[in-house]
């Protein structure tokens, strides 16, 4: 007997708008500016479901001109929502192209919602036999389940996918039948949909009057046995109720067929599909989608017959598609199509260069360049840690010359030795991807690398922040070349990848001057970019300069106090124990703190601390630390659970791992700083990440003790900004009542709150202090009343007084944000006081949501861009004085605001003073920039 067919059918708006939303927050920008997030999403839904499934048959429903029957019937259906975001607009089209390459059916009907059209080929493939699966996160299709129609609903965030059949949806509805689900919508309405429902009833009551009388008309012709103001509200809108029944209920007549030939998963046009994918600049779908029609993916659980899957590959044509992997008869391979050029499909001369003359006439040759391409090939991603195995050098498109270097440490040293006059020269520009990296290997050598320097990756950085900057996208976007992989010369990641010195020379060469060249090729691109940008003296004076000044204080690292975080362990591990005592106590049981299931269930189950407790999509109860944080000043137990669950991040985090990032060579910690990460320009902190280290409990506060001077000459030195995000911000506004404020040395939070609550500033209460930090704090980043009530004990209409007395008391400041966002409308970005551009493409969506976040950005990038930039020229500058006035304080961290030292004590005096000096003359603002400085044996005490 062979096996039921599949029949998948995806919902394509739900999983378009899923996945769109999902990226909000990190949306997926290509270099044309494109933002590809919708379409990503989407594709990597059905994908997934082709993977892990291998349905037999598959088709995609879309959405065509909205119901027109409801919207008949009511004229109110759907209209509370935005406008579709222009993201999804545009992967409309292209959502199209790419199913029809795939040979994939596209359902739509005009004047038909995508939910009529699966409701009708879902019911007609039912009676055919199939087993139908309806692709969508929408809970509303819940009312076509049957015995053999289920909801697939797809993974996300983290959770698995979920598969609803009729004991499902029996108990999310809480109903008996599946099409009863229609009336418990009815019943509480749709706010997503704008379906009125009856009112005063929600999710409860509407199972309570299901279980009562079975469906609408029950409870319509029930209304008697109902009480009180129910009764009243019932009856009065017994007309909406059937209404909103109509509207809610999935249509399965429309004028579409299920057509089983047509459905069936079929060979894609795989030349057609990649070659969308690479205009979309999707590198990972397109890896993916060879995979999968090669069969060589991970499949999932589900098993189709083989004499299915014998039909398709035999279809396909031998060697020409198998979604279900190698079958015997047929070796599946799709080709992998691409336009792009590869080292073997463009002429190009890479050589070696050996001992001996040959050297000296490369030496010679290239002491005559202005400009050269450098990279470094070595044994270690880790420059602290790596040797050299060979640098490759151009300095003409397609041409490179490749130095292999000895094993042995002298050998080597020698031959650096001869590069040393290149290197050194004032002369030759250096170039290259990620620069910091080889300065640091190099330093090792004790070669200093001098003269101007190119860096490709901060190039792009500045020319499209929004854009991830390795060189193999750098080079497939702009000069349509796909660089050998490095997996092909070492193999994957694992105990049995080779070190680059165990690749033969010939494949060395060709790789090492391949990346040279490609490097030299976009450097020639990148320069008008950035005139076109306006961001070249930002390159030229920040960006390039500090890429120095890091690579020093890398190479510098800090000095860790191993002993002390050993100490602290041992604390934390008691303190965490005595809390797991109260919270078990507290429950009256034990059980699994760190597991959100069971503290779910101990919580809202057992405890019942909260009427409507928030459940995850999953169904069981949240416990995200903004749930619990909201709830923590009303019962204990959650208070033990937050301080419990910092406690175990800040051991886990820090206090254990710190001592593990202890580098052998040095005995310190040597963090590791990006330059290309945050579109804000700031800087972010990684192999430790030093910037996240909590501050705000006493705790937190005790790592900063772990950190120490290098020796007992030496103390450590913090010198901190004060406010400089509300300064820069009372400057660009030029709120006048602010400037002087601070011009006045006055607390700015006091002085906020005196004329905020208007009463005499020796009279501001520590509450009305912090109401009014919160706010000054909060403007920035776009604070809402409901935000500030959140943040503060202020009742959502006191917040929101507060936020209107603000904008009062500062006209100029409510101008300037409408003035930035203004800006930002006209030209798509908006800048620093350096110049620095963040682009802001969604700034005239017509999506609310979508708008809204773009507009707070308009007003937060420039407040927190101009802080990194004025803090990187003080880097700059202090760097600078350190190194040429001979000092033997070195400069060790960046923490946002906050620069640390090791400060040598006979020069502690001097030294601070022309710290102070030059981070508060970095930049000349309306206002004056405020540093604190002090000094520790520890970082805590110099804080």
């Amino acid at each position: 007997m062979s096996e039921q067919k599949r029949l998948f059918l995806l919902d394509a708006y739900a999983l378009i708008f899923r996945g769109y939303y999902a990226l909000i927050k990190n949306p997926r920008i290509n270099s044309k500016g494109m933002d590809t997030s919708a379409i990503m999403g989407f594709m990597n839904s059905l994908f997934d479901v082709i993977k892990r499934e291998r349905p037999d048959h598959l088709a995609v429903a879309f959405d065509k001109g909205g119901s027109v029957e409801r919207t008949e019937a009511f004229e109110d259906y759907k209209a509370n929502r935005d406008e579709t975001p222009e993201a999804i607009q545009i992967a409309v089209p292209y959502i199209h192209k790419i199913l029809e390459a795939m040979h994939i059916p596209i359902v739509e009907l005009e004047g038909y919602e995508a939910d009529d059209l699966i409701g009708t080929l879902a019911k007609q493939a039912e009676k055919e036999g199939y087993k139908v699966y309806m692709v969508t996160p929408d809970k509303d299709f819940g009312q076509l389940v049957s015995e053999n129609i289920f909801m697939y609903r797809p993974a996300r965030m983290g959770n698995g996918i979920e598969i609803w059949g009729i004991p499902e949806v029996q108990k999310r509805f809480g109903v008996e039948r599946p099409e009863q689900v229609i009336d418990y919508l009815g019943m509480m309405g749709d706010a997503s949909d704008n379906i009125p429902g009856l009112p005063g009833v929600g999710d409860k009551t509407a199972k309570k009057f299901i279980q009562e009388f079975g469906s609408m008309e029950g409870l319509l012709a029930n209304t008697d046995k109902l009480k009180g103001k129910m009764k009243e509200k019932v009856e009065e809108n017994a007309e909406l109720g059937r209404l909103s029944r109509q509207l809610a209920e999935i249509k399965t007549d429309c004028d579409v067929t299920f057509d089983a030939k047509d459905y069936e998963m079929c060979p894609p046009d795989a030349e057609k599909v990649q070659e969308i994918f690479e205009e979309l600049e999707f590198r990972r779908l397109r890896e993916q989608f060879i995979k999968i029609f090669s069969g060589e993916a991970e499949t999932g659980t589900q098993v189709t017959s083989t004499e299915t899957a014998k039909k398709i590959s035999q279809a396909a044509g031998s060697g020409q598609f198998s979604l279900f992997g190698n079958d015997g008869d047929a070796p599946a391979t799709i080709k992998d199509v691409n336009s792009r050029n590869t080292v073997s499909d463009v002429s190009h001369f890479y050589q070696h260069v050996s001992e001996g003359l040959g050297m000296q006439l490369f030496l010679e040759k290239l002491m005559q360049q202005t400009s050269v391409c450098f990279d470094t090939e070595t044994t270690s991603i880790n420059p602290l840690e790596a040797e050299l195995v060979g640098i490759a050098f151009s300095w003409s498109a397609g041409k490179g010359f490749y130095v292999p270097f000895p094993e042995e440490k002298e050998g080597a040293q020698e031959l650096i030795e001869q590069f040393r006059p290149f290197f050194e020269s004032e002369k030759i520009e250096k170039i290259g991807q990620n620069l910091k990296y080889d300065i640091k290997v190099l330093l090792k050598y004790h070669i200093e690398v001098k003269g101007k320097l190119f860096d490709t990756m901060l190039a792009h950085y500045l020319i499209n922040p929004d854009m991830r900057h390795n060189m193999d996208v750098l080079a497939e976007t702009y000069l349509n070349y796909t660089p050998i992989s490095i997996t092909e010369l070492i193999g994957k990641k694992g105990k049995n990848q080779l070190s680059m010195r165990q690749v033969p020379l010939e494949k060395q060469t060709e790789y090492a001057v391949e990346d040279a060249d490609i490097t030299f090729q976009l450097a020639h691109k990148f320069r008008p970019e950035l005139k076109a940008a306006e961001t070249e003296k930002l390159f030229e004076e920040i960006e390039v300069p500090l890429l120095r000044v890091l690579a020093d204080m890398e190479c510098e690292g800090i000095n860790l106090d191993i002993d002390f975080l050993k100490q602290l362990s041992v604390e934390l591990d008691k303190d965490i124990k005595k809390l797991e005592e109260k919270i078990y106590e507290q429950a009256g049981e034990t059980f699994n703190i760190a597991s959100p299931r069971q503290l779910g269930d101990i919580l809202f189950g057992k405890l019942k601390l909260v009427d409507k407790p928030k459940k995850t999509k999953t169904g069981q109860f949240s416990t995200s630390e903004d749930v619990l944080s909201y709830l923590a000043k009303d019962h204990e137990i959650i208070k033990n659970v937050l301080e419990y669950r910092g406690l175990t991040k800040l051991k886990s985090t820090y206090v254990d791992a710190l001592p593990n990032e202890v580098q052998k060579h040095s005995g310190r910690v040597h963090t590791d700083y990006m330059q290309t990460v945050a579109a804000t320009g700031r800087l972010s902190s990684n192999n430790p990440n030093l910037q996240n280290i909590p501050i705000r409990t006493e705790r937190g506060r005790q790592i900063r003790k772990a950190f120490i001077p290098r020796n007992e000459e030496y103390m450590l030195l913090a010198a901190d900004y004060s406010q400089i995000e509300l300064r820069i911000i009372a400057a660009l506004s030029e709120e006048d009542t602010m400037i002087e404020a601070f011009k006045n040395g006055e607390d700015i939070h006091a002085s906020t709150a005196s004329k905020v609550f208007n009463v005499p500033i020796d009279q501001v209460t520590r509450e009305q202090r912090s109401n009014a930090k919160t706010v000054n704090f909060g403007i920035i980043y776009g604070v809402s009343a409901f935000g500030l009530s959140n943040q503060t004990d202020l009742s959502r209409t006191e917040a929101k007084e507060l936020i209107e007395t603000y904008y009062k008391t500062y006209p100029k400041l409510r101008n300037f944000i409408s003035d930035q966002i203004d800006f930002a409308r006209e030209h798509g970005y908006v800048q620093t006081v350096l110049g620095r551009r963040r682009y802001l493409k969604d700034i005239n969506s017509n999506n609310q949501v979508v708008r809204g976040a773009a507009e707070r950005n308009a007003v937060n990038a420039p407040i927190q861009g101009s802080a990194a930039d004025i803090i990187k020229i003080a880097m700059i500058n202090i760097h600078k004085k350190l190194s040429e006035e001979n000092y033997q304080t070195k400069m060790l961290l960046q923490v946002h605001d906050e620069l640390v030292f090791d400060a040598y004590k006979p020069e502690l005096e001097k030294v601070s003073e022309m710290i102070k000096t030059e981070m508060e003359n970095a930049y000349e603002l309306a206002v004056p920039l405020d540093v604190e400085v002090g000094i520790g044996k520890n970082w805590l005490e110099a804080h």
